[in-house]
């Protein structure tokens, strides 16, 4: 059973950025993979566009049936955040960086020595030098396909 601070200004509101549905998590663990190496065992996601902080919003990708989200594409580019708890074996996937800390609850302990930013992070700053490479070729692909389907 969960622990209220007695002081706390009850009744509480809340809701989603648009008001009516959406809402967030304290984690959301999220693996960066290639669009081209994800393919579905069942039925096909629905699509939805959600806002978000930066006005671009979020595509994400949800289970037909049951609505979870399975991933999602901030940047509409050539990779996929899968959600990691949708992977028969999530174990596989710990996180390298924990991201948008400012807004962490009190109670939430990161491990020591973890890497964490107060927002979103530079590709430069955790991305290896291949993931580097191999992200900037494909958005060179992405970049072509573009011009080609005009």
């Amino acid at each position: 059973m969960p622990k209220f601070d007695a002081k706390a200004p009850f009744p509480i509101e809340g809701g989603c950025d648009c008001r009516h549905r959406e809402t967030g998590s304290a984690f959301v663990l999220n693996a960066i993979i290639e669009r081209d190496h994800i393919s579905y065992v069942a039925a096909e996601p629905e699509m939805a566009t959600i806002p978000s902080e930066s006005g671009a919003g979020q595509l994400i990708a949800r289970c037909p049936k049951c609505y979870v989200a399975i991933w999602s594409n901030y940047s509409r580019g050539p990779l996929r955040c899968v959600r990691v708890g949708t992977l028969d074996q999530p174990d596989c996937c710990p996180p390298n960086v924990h991201i948008f800390t400012a807004s962490k609850q009190a109670w939430v302990v990161l491990p020591e020595g973890a890497l964490a930013v107060e927002g979103n992070y530079e590709r430069k700053d955790v991305w290896s030098k291949e993931s580097l490479e191999r992200n900037e070729a494909l958005l060179e692909r992405a970049r072509e396909e573009e011009v080609e389907a005009k």
